[in-house]
C-alpha cells in the first residue's frame, strides 16, 4: 500500500481502513486540485476521523472533526466515482492520499502530525 495506487477496487475498502486505523490522532487538509477552478482547500489541518469507500454508492468520504468540544461537527468530502487512489504512507515528509475522479480532478489529503484536540 505505501507509495502505490491501489488499483484493485476490491481493496479499497480495506486498504482505507488500514490507513484510518493508522492515522489516528492526526491532523489531515483536503485540497481539491482540479484544471478548470483551480487548487482549493476544502479543509485545512483539522483532527482527522475517518477515510472510506463506499462500493454501493461509488464514493470516497474522507471526514474530519466530531471528536471534541471545539470541532464537535462532522464535516465530510466525497469524491464520487473514483478511478483511481494513491496512497503514500512510507518514505515521504506526510502521509498522503490522492483520489482521482471521473473527469480527472484530483483530491489530496495529507497527513500532518499532531494531537487534533491540542491544535490552535
Amino acid at each position: 500500500m505505501a507509495g502505490n495506487g491501489v488499483s484493485d477496487r476490491g481493496r479499497w475498502v480495506t486498504a482505507l481502513e488500514e490507513l484510518t486505523e493508522a492515522q489516528g490522532g492526526q491532523l489531515v487538509s483536503i485540497e481539491v486540485l482540479d484544471m478548470e477552478i483551480g487548487h482549493q482547500y476544502e479543509a485545512e489541518r483539522l483532527p482527522f476521523s475517518y477515510l472510506t469507500y463506499d462500493p454501493k454508492d461509488d464514493v470516497v468520504i474522507v471526514a474530519v472533526g466530531g471528536d471534541s468540544p471545539r470541532y464537535p461537527v462532522v464535516l465530510r468530502h466525497m469524491v464520487r466515482h473514483p478511478r483511481e487512489i494513491d496512497v503514500s504512507t512510507v518514505g515521504v515528509p506526510e502521509p498522503a492520499v490522492r483520489v482521482v475522479d471521473q473527469d480527472g480532478a484530483a483530491t489530496l489529503i495529507t497527513f500532518f502530525p499532531g494531537a487534533a484536540g491540542t491544535e490552535s
